[in-house]
């Protein structure tokens, strides 16, 4: 759940992470910056709350990037064949 906040190919998003419910969401940038024929992505999670980040953390919901980004290599590697 949420919207895109900011679009800005290639190199920018931002959206929100609304939980129904709740407006104890996030909101979610992500840069791609290319480095020595490399492309540099970071990630930032910015909670309203700390007691937000908390809930976060404890449900597991933080702990996904890693695998998105394994993904997102395999897709780019069988674009680039």
């Amino acid at each position: 759940f949420g919207k895109y906040l900011e679009v800005t190919p290639p190199s920018r998003l931002v959206w929100t992470n609304d939980e129904p419910g709740s407006d104890e969401g996030s909101v979610t940038t992500v840069t791609f910056e290319e480095e020595g024929g490399q492309t540099r992505v970071t990630v930032h999670d910015l909670y309203p709350t700390k007691a937000a980040l908390d809930g976060a953390i404890e449900s597991g919901s933080t702990d996904g990037w890693p695998e998105q980004l394994d993904q997102l290599e395999a897709l780019l590697s069988s674009l680039a064949k």
